[in-house]
């Protein structure tokens, strides 16, 4: 007997059978980078309109992780996206690499080598320390399959950079937007330095709290009515300020009420002394200080309070009573402790009042000139404080409370406020704040809309921006001020001698040069005439840098354009880099340097917990790729929700692996079916195509419409599910089902299988274009390896998005769906009764209602699209049929009694009809010739 399957065209490829991504996708790496692919790119869209999205620089300072590859593969998204749109779209990476984080491992390797070297030399140090991590960032980022300038990325530290950076704080300046003062900032005593809101984080922290007794004076006595011993009570949660203390804060119009203790067993507390305390805590403020009998004697009104004055628990001075609206009932008395040198609504209580701005601590958190607490840490005057004023008689009660409090995002300890002189950029000159918040709510697009509402909520209350930081690595704040008045000498001169040296030098000219060098023969102030000037030694804030990106890249790459389109972040740069960047350009440009932002949330693992090295569930993405391959880590983060926690473990990887599996699968399957087929001679012309190719063309117009859609309002997630539902159902399931037997059975060059190549081509050629943005190296390989055509371009991604076309379908095709589904389930029962073995064998009769029936035809015959071998449609009742749930639809099966063809398995009763085929149907004998 012939071997008839040698005779079928059975598909043929050497796309590969199994992926093999984790060896396969550096090999295209490498075929990308010597055929400069990113250039060729650029190249294709010459004189298309731009679009530009600005990276925002991660930090050099270790390897890359979960949440990094997740932020560059969105970019990198919509990028292709945006190039497959029309658009010229280059990307220019970019690297954040001054700052604290970097300085302290610097600090930690060269350990006591650093107190003998100069300044100069440290910053070489943490120079070179970032430089290599930006090494091993590239060739991770490169690994995702991203394209972008990687030769010529933007670095914070480069000279321009720096010199730009510079230029940007002296425009600031000029516009009276920077200034110098004494206030409260957030310190970290760890770090020794000043931080700014965006480099704080809260987190829970365990407080020891007390209540306090400050005794009123005779004339506050005599104000009130008062006789005996009365003291006001407060509580704090920092005992270690009350050496700062100079005033308590009462709310106008609550009323407070004064009482005379009858019975109490505290022992700071005697019969017959009064306190006052807010009328509304009265009675758990008597349970916490233990009084069991009171008599109040008389309430007043916070209003009548003011300028009273108290002594101080443990110092000879006043502390006087002033009135604050943040005064609040949730906790303690009433009554708020006031530090103005210790926290930010203290010091505009105290600026309002011209009270003594007193910061007792100095940098390293240590007290200073504060008496019998004199050179303790912090958190041991705590302790000594709270000792101190229980042996004295003014402590009436303490307890340990656990709230969230602000700690230092990098070494993770508790931060304080502390006053110290600082550099700050004004929120109200200029109308800064309210012109920054018209920009946020009027000229910019935020996706999610909730990133509007959160920034601009921060914007709202933040104070004025501190940008100044006592650490070493980073762009000096570059102003010479005189030491005697604070005078500052700055003119057009010293500016531009200082940003050429910048530009030249770098940012490490300031520490090279005494002032001399920069004062271009200025010699004393001219404000009071000293001759004792001296350059500052603190740093920008390192956001000030990355917020100044939009000038030293944007502006300055000739490629970029002046303006981004978009800026894309995790969401917690509403507080980082978005709020540096908006304000910085509003100060100097009045415009936001931004058309939208898009963020992104957290990795979190597969029970939505924080990721962390103590819990174990840290997932690198390097190892993901290595066994995986970085298909399916892109796979990932468009089938994700990105605007929430994105979630990712073993499990999820596994199942997105799966996904992908399927949808190599039925790429590798349309190719291998186009062996023969040269698009220039054998496509078909849309009209002409047989109906179920027709059909599956017009599927795909509106899953490509969808996919559009998705794109456009960058929801990755709906391309991931109505591509891959179309790759199981449509394809798969339906059309490639339904093909097989005219793909492999049909003579090489008939009608048949030239209509059915021509709708795989199609398929095929544009579900490589449309899917690029996504599956990058699966998109290559497709077009790699599809048959060539006359203006094939070199590379898919060089590809403009095919349009959707106007394929109508016709309404038949649901129904015929529908009764296909019916006729597989009523076939699986056959088989698994034993009635039939494959659904070839089968013969079927199908009763639907006339209105069905006349819908039930189609060009190639009802039993192609069954996969029988007969079906007749009848609109009368069948006997012994399988009835569908609904009762609309009844099948019979039963076998065939037609002989089988060898060749293509269908039973037919031409089958040894052709003398020279016996063993064959008509068609098949056909074929043979």
């Amino acid at each position: 007997m012939t071997n008839y399957k040698n005779t079928l065209n059975l598909p043929k490829t050497e796309f590969p059978m199994k992926a093999n991504l984790a060896e396969q996708e550096p090999k295209r790496l490498q075929k990308w980078e010597e055929n400069n692919v990113y250039d060729k790119i650029q190249h294709s869209r010459n004189g298309c309109p731009e679009y530009i999205l600005h990276d925002g620089p991660p930090y050099a300072n270790g390897s890359i992780h979960i949440g990094t590859a997740l932020n560059k593969i969105l970019k990198d998204f919509i990028i292709k996206i945006k190039t497959g749109q029309g658009f010229k779209s280059p990307y220019v990476p970019g690297w954040d690499c001054h700052g604290l984080p970097i300085e302290l491992k610097v600090d930690q390797e060269l350990g006591e080598k650093k107190k003998d070297m100069t300044v100069a030399q440290i910053r070489k140090v943490c120079r070179n320390y970032a430089g290599k991590y930006i090494d091993i960032q590239r060739t991770d980022f490169k690994r995702l399959g991203i394209f972008g300038v990687w030769d010529k990325p933007y670095i914070t530290m480069d000279f321009e950079y720096e010199a730009t950076t510079l230029a940007e704080l002296y425009k600031c300046y000029k516009k009276g937007e920077v200034y110098k003062g004494s206030k409260p900032v957030y310190w970290c005593h760890s770090c020794v330095t000043a931080l700014a809101e965006a480099e704080v984080e809260y987190a829970d922290h365990t407080s020891t709290s007390v209540f306090v007794k400050f005794p009123l004076d005779d004339n506050a006595k005599n104000k009130l009515g008062i006789s005996g011993e009365i003291s006001a009570v407060i509580w704090t949660t920092t005992p270690w300020t009350l050496p700062a203390n100079v005033a308590i804060a009462v709310n106008r119009d609550y009323e407070y009420s004064i009482i005379k203790i009858n019975e109490t067993e505290n022992s700071n507390l005697s019969t017959g002394e009064y306190i006052i305390a807010a009328k509304e805590m009265l009675e758990n403020l008597a349970e916490t200080f233990k009084i069991a009998g009171y008599d109040e004697v008389k309430t007043v009104k916070g209003s009548e309070l003011e300028y009273l004055n108290a002594r101080h628990p443990f110092y000879e001075r006043n502390s006087v009573i002033v009135l604050a609206d943040y005064v609040t009932l949730d906790a303690g008395t009433g009554l708020v402790h006031t530090a103005p040198g210790h926290g930010q609504d203290d010091y505009e209580t105290g600026l309002r009042y011209n009270l003594d701005i007193l910061s007792p601590v100095d940098d390293n958190g240590i007290l200073r000139n504060v008496g019998i607490f004199d050179g303790m840490n912090i958190n041991k005057a705590n302790k000594e404080i709270v000792a101190y004023m229980q042996k004295h008689g003014s402590l009436l009660a303490q307890n340990d409370i656990s709230h969230s409090y602000p700690h230092c995002w990098r070494c993770k300890k508790p931060v304080i406020f502390r006053a110290t002189p600082q550099w700050f950029i004004s929120m109200s000159e200029n109308s800064l704040r309210e012109r920054t918040l018209d920009a946020v709510k009027n000229k910019v697009k935020w996706i999610p809309s909730w990133g509007q509402n959160r920034i601009q909520s921060m914007i709202e209350n933040r104070p004025d921006w501190c940008i100044s930081r006592q650490r070493l690595w980073g762009v000096p704040i570059a102003f010479i001020t005189c030491h005697d008045c604070g005078e500052i000498i700055f003119n057009d001169e010293i500016e531009k001698t200082t940003v050429e040296a910048f530009e030249k030098e770098g940012a490490d000219a300031w520490f090279e040069h005494d002032e001399a060098f920069f004062l271009n023969g200025i010699t004393k102030c001219h404000k009071c005439g000293s001759t004792h000037l001296k350059k500052e030694k603190d740093i920008l804030d390192v956001w000030f840098d990355s917020g100044t990106s939009h000038a030293a890249v944007c502006e300055k790459r000739p490629e970029l354009g002046k303006r981004a389109n978009m800026y894309l972040e995790g969401s917690d740069q509403h507080r980082g880099w978005f709020q540096s960047s908006i304000l910085e350009s509003m100060a100097t440009r009045g415009v936001p340097p931004f058309d939208e932002v898009l963020t992104h949330g957290f990795v979190v693992d597969g029970n939505g917990r924080k990721m962390s090295k103590s819990l174990g569930n840290t997932i690198a993405p390097m190892d993901i790729i290595n066994k995986y391959g970085t298909e399916i880590l892109r796979l990932w983060v468009a089938a994700e929700d990105y605007t929430e926690d994105v979630r990712i473990s073993e499990d999820i990887i596994k199942r997105i692996t799966e996904s992908y599996r399927k949808i190599r699968n039925t790429a590798r399957y349309i190719l291998g079916n186009l062996n023969d087929f040269d698009p220039d001679k054998d496509m078909l012309e849309y009209d002409k195509l047989m109906e179920l190719d027709k059909n599956i063309l017009g599927r795909w117009q509106l899953v490509k419409a969808k996919i559009y859609e998705s794109y456009n309002i960058y929801q990755f997630h709906g391309f991931y599910h109505g591509f891959l539902n179309f790759c199981i159902n449509d394809l798969s399931s339906f059309y490639l089902d339904i093909i097989k037997d005219r793909a492999y059975s049909s003579k090489n060059h008939s009608y048949e299988r030239r209509s059915a190549q021509t709708a795989m081509f199609t398929l095929i050629k544009e579900t490589a274009v449309v899917i690029n943005p996504v599956l990058s190296f699966t998109a290559d390989e497709i077009w790699e390896y599809l048959p060539k055509w006359n203006d094939k371009k070199e590379f898919v991604f060089e590809e403009f998005f095919p349009k959707v076309e106007d394929y109508k379908i016709d309404y038949k095709w649901g129904i015929i769906t529908n009764v296909r589904k019916e006729v597989n389930k009523a076939l699986e029962i056959a088989r698994a009764d034993k009635v039939i073995g494959h659904p070839l064998d089968a013969e079927v009769i199908i009763s639907v209602s006339e209105d069905m029936a006349k819908h039930l035809t189609v060009d190639e015959g009802l039993e192609r699209m069954f996969i029988v071998s007969k079906a007749v449609v009848v609109t009368g009742n069948i006997e012994n049929a399988y009835v569908s749930e609904d009762g609309q639809i009844k099948v019979l099966v039963q076998p065939c009694s037609a002989p089988k063809c060898a060749r293509c398995w269908t039973h037919s009763d031409t089958v040894g009809k052709d003398e020279t085929h016996i063993e064959v149907c008509q068609r098949c004998a056909e074929a043979l010739k």
